[in-house]
């Protein structure tokens, strides 16, 4: 079976657009309520929500104060962040409307629904007072669509390209969450280190991941113990691992895959070889900048394979 490679690109990006949606709300809700559940003055500033997304950059066009209210608008409301969730939404809807012939009508219908009311309300949830239900309706609808994809939707191609996407996405996001969110606490320099679980906590609670840790780790959530579940713990769906394990099984089926499979393995020995023992900020930053890099020539490298040709 094959499609037109702008059919594809459309989807895989589609795929992008949605996960990152739901996992910046998952990271704002988990952060948000960290916040309020630890002392005054042991949280890390706001502007951690913004390293972690690597968007310092463009905020700093526009805003002068990492405070609250500047980052979650920026976050979750500013049509002109790439990493917000209303702009977002916004392309997954764009994506949507293109490829509709391909995916199931109820799809469409959803979309469409989550656009217009992130629309409504994405400005009006930067304050606290609507924040929490904003945030767990755009994590449910989305859930559902992706919900609906997986069960109507044929294993053809198009589904391929949408869970390649997905779980790009996803991989990136976990990797952005260790590398900035819980690298920077491995420091010595914290003075509030008895909060410390907390935070790996809240964490955990962004990846969908408390739960899970508990069952197979334990009550106490410890430093490497954490890094090393969410990156290479084979049965949640979160990790880095489960990931790649995912994108591999969808790469294997399509035509010319030789070199994105390749990158794939080296990515995947790379993890398995990862010491989960590491304790500095310098070490683990650079096996996870090192990493985040495999994964941009992965993405590199599928866009090249099948989007820049007349077929996929």
């Amino acid at each position: 079976m094959t499609m037109l490679s702008r059919v594809a690109e459309r989807l895989f990006w589609m795929a992008r657009y949605l996960e990152r949606a739901e996992d910046t709300a998952r990271l704002i809700h988990a952060y948000t309520h960290m916040v309020m559940d630890i002392p005054k003055g042991s949280a890390p500033d706001w502007d951690i929500l913004v390293r972690i997304l690597d968007a310092e950059p463009l905020f700093e066009q526009n805003h002068r104060a990492y405070n609250e209210q500047n980052v979650l608008r920026f976050l979750i409301a500013d049509l002109d962040n790439s990493c917000s969730i209303y702009h977002a939404i916004r392309a997954a809807r764009e994506n949507v409307r293109t490829t509709r012939d391909v995916l199931p009508e109820e799809v469409w219908e959803h979309v469409n629904e989550l656009y217009l009311y992130a629309q409504e309300y994405a400005e009006k949830s930067v304050g606290r007072r609507n924040r929490h239900e904003f945030l767990e309706t755009i994590i449910a609808r989305c859930q559902m669509i992706n919900g609906m994809i997986v069960s109507t939707l044929p294993r053809g191609h198009a589904y391929r390209f949408i869970k390649l996407g997905k779980l790009l996405e996803r991989a990136d996001m976990t990797t952005r969450v260790i590398d900035v969110g819980a690298a920077a606490l491995l420091g010595d320099e914290r003075h509030h280190s008895t909060v410390d679980p907390l935070i790996w906590a809240s964490l955990l609670k962004s990846l969908s991941a408390m739960g899970a840790y508990r069952r197979e780790i334990g009550p106490q959530v410890g430093a490497a113990p954490m890094v090393d579940f969410v990156l290479r713990e084979s049965k949640l769906p979160r990790s880095v691992k489960f990931c790649l394990n995912g994108m591999r099984q969808e790469l294997a089926p399509l035509k010319n895959n030789k070199d994105a499979l390749e990158l794939l393995d080296q990515a995947r020995r790379k993890l398995s070889r990862f010491d989960p023992e590491i304790r500095t900020r310098e070490e683990l930053h650079a096996f996870i900048d090192q990493f985040q890099a495999r994964l941009i020539t992965l993405n590199g490298t599928i866009e090249t394979t099948w989007f820049l040709t007349d077929q996929a």
